[in-house]
């Protein structure tokens, strides 16, 4: 065929041989290499540092910007600003919100950029003047996590997966495993056993019913979340959550809830270290960590994802600490500067005394709550539950105690975990936050009305115990304060006190005369007030080691018949 004539084909349209072009063999062709500020996407709108939210954003929008330089090197990212604005911030200063962006030289090669956006940075600030920022990230590389799945989660575990995987299926939807077993997976941590945290991208609860009918287990719906739970006798507990966003609209209240993505539900968590999933529907159990999760936890960092996490839900601090305790992570100075500025802007009315309550339930149940709670009260978080609560010189040696004393209330039913941590913390507190502190945990009524009192007569009750002399005079003194004192004395106390608290609780209030009432009346005392009296006189002279067996007691009782014969 002659140039200029059509190349025919049965492939395609008929192509004119004068737009064709063949590589030559051994031709150098030069290298097309993106560099930083080919990759920008938005301009950076500067702005003084003394700018509010409100105006730094209605200045963005104008400019079509979304990141914003608050003076030299503070970068703040638009939908921190808009997300301030929601939460009635406006006035809050716009530097407040910054962010520890990456900088990089506009000649900065592109795999340096993409890197740094695929281990979970928002945005990267590009220099000069041509500069600007790099907001659109990479999708994050996807690890298969099959093999450590398979050695760190039971085979029964799986099978509920597997069940879930399927429903999803069925149903159209997707299924992602979230939540702390992922991170744990991760960590290698065997035998992770524990209540699941699924994630539909569809209808959630719809496959939780059928889940709980295909499992056998009981389903509790909690229809304002898209949320649900079915509880099974072989799998434990199985949470089905929706693929969500969450709105904030005031501090420490409720979010509003919508549908969403798995990479929406992932940014509305707490910790970079929990925002981590396992999509199940491959089966390469493939990890998804687009904020940069793995990172965190080899540098043992611990990581909120937006400056405004703690102020959108400040139970989050309590949290930092049961993490920072059980992981032994340290939160980054820029996650302690975001905790600072929320208790400065505390306190937070909405916050409800339920929440406070289960999240501190939930330290409690740590393997060493003393410790997670020390690290809270570190931080200062408890001015969250009183803005003057204030640790004291017996906060320390409550906290120290902490542990045991669970452990101790526990073994002999005295108080429940949250009523223990409440005496520890309002010990020593003055007479206002004492009396508030207990009813902001969320203890009401005669639980209430008994910590009270504990914390009222503490002191009193002390010096009583440490002055009695013999033990029935111990034993009668702590039989009158109640189970929640003696608690509270078992944490605060130290020597001849909590000695002897402990020796009543495991001894002493168990002590009793081997006669019984009928026996009492049979040797000749009268029915009435008088038999009870002769009882106590018995128990006293047991714990005071004056009877030692059930015929001393017999023979007090004779000779006090005999007595009362002669008066009469």
């Amino acid at each position: 065929m002659r140039r200029g004539h059509l190349l025919a084909s049965t492939a395609g349209p008929e192509i004119p041989v004068e737009r064709l072009s063949v590589a030559r063999r051994a031709q150098v062709y030069p290298q097309v290499s993106l560099t930083a500020a080919d990759l920008v996407d938005t301009p950076v709108a500067v702005a003084p540092s003394s700018i509010t939210v409100s105006d730094a954003l209605r200045l963005s929008r104008r400019r079509h910007a979304r990141v914003l330089a608050c003076g030299s090197d503070a970068h703040v990212l638009v939908e921190d600003l808009a997300r301030a604005e929601t939460l009635g911030l406006g006035d809050l200063g716009a530097a407040e919100l910054w962010r520890p962006l990456p900088v990089v030289e506009p000649h900065a090669p592109e795999l340096r950029v993409r890197r740094v956006l695929s281990e979970g940075a928002p945005a990267v600030i590009v220099r000069g003047r041509a500069g600007g920022a790099v907001v659109r990230g990479a999708d994050p590389r996807t690890v298969s996590l099959a093999a450590r799945m398979n050695a760190a989660v039971p085979a029964s575990t799986r099978e509920a997966l597997a069940a879930v995987t399927r429903l999803a299926a069925a149903h159209g939807a997707r299924a992602f495993l979230a939540g702390g077993l992922v991170r744990d997976v991760w960590r290698g941590e065997t035998g992770a056993a524990r209540d699941l945290d699924v994630v539909i991208e569809g209808d959630g609860p719809g496959i939780a019913r059928a889940l709980a009918g295909e499992l056998g287990g009981t389903l509790v719906e909690h229809e304002r979340f898209l949320t649900a739970s079915v509880e099974t006798a072989a799998h434990g507990r199985i949470d089905v959550v929706t693929a969500r966003t969450e709105r904030y609209e005031r501090p420490g209240a409720l979010p509003r809830v919508l549908p969403g993505s798995i990479a929406q539900d992932l940014r509305r968590r707490d910790f970079t270290v929990n925002a981590m999933a396992v999509e199940l529907d491959s089966g390469t159990f493939g990890l998804l960590d687009p904020l940069g999760g793995i990172t965190d936890l080899a540098r043992r960092r611990l990581r909120i994802l937006h400056p405004l996490s703690f102020v959108e839900d400040p139970t989050r601090m309590l949290r930092a600490a049961r993490y920072a305790a059980r992981l032994g992570l340290t939160a980054d100075r820029w996650t302690l500067r975001c905790h600072a500025l929320a208790l400065r802007l505390a306190p937070y009315p909405a916050l409800s005394a339920t929440r406070l309550a289960a999240e501190l339930e939930r330290l409690l149940a740590e393997p060493s709550p003393g410790t997670a709670l020390r690290l809270a009260v570190r931080a200062g978080v408890l001015r969250v539950l009183h803005p003057r609560w204030r640790p004291e010189r017996a906060t320390g040696r409550c906290l120290a105690a902490l542990d045991a004393s669970l452990a101790w209330a526990s073994a002999h039913r005295l108080a429940a975990p949250l009523t223990v941590a409440a005496l520890a913390l309002a010990t020593d507190q003055s007479a206002p936050v004492a009396a508030a502190l207990p009813e902001r945990l969320g203890l009401s009524g005669e639980r209430l009305h008994r910590v009270r009192r504990a914390l009222d007569e503490s002191a009193r009750l002390a010096a009583r115990v440490r002055a009695a002399g013999a033990r029935s005079e111990v034993a009668r003194v702590l039989h009158e304060a109640g189970g929640v004192a003696l608690v509270l004395l078992h944490l605060s106390e130290t020597g001849v006190a909590r000695e002897r608290v402990d020796w009543y609780v495991r001894e002493g209030r168990a002590m009793t005369p081997e006669l019984s009432g009928d026996d009492v009346i049979g040797l000749g005392i009268p029915r009435g007030p008088q038999v009870s009296e002769v009882l106590q006189v018995l128990r006293d002279g047991r714990l005071d080691g004056r009877f030692v067996d059930r015929q001393a007691e017999i023979r007090y009782v004779r000779a006090l018949t005999r007595s009362e014969e002669r008066k009469g």
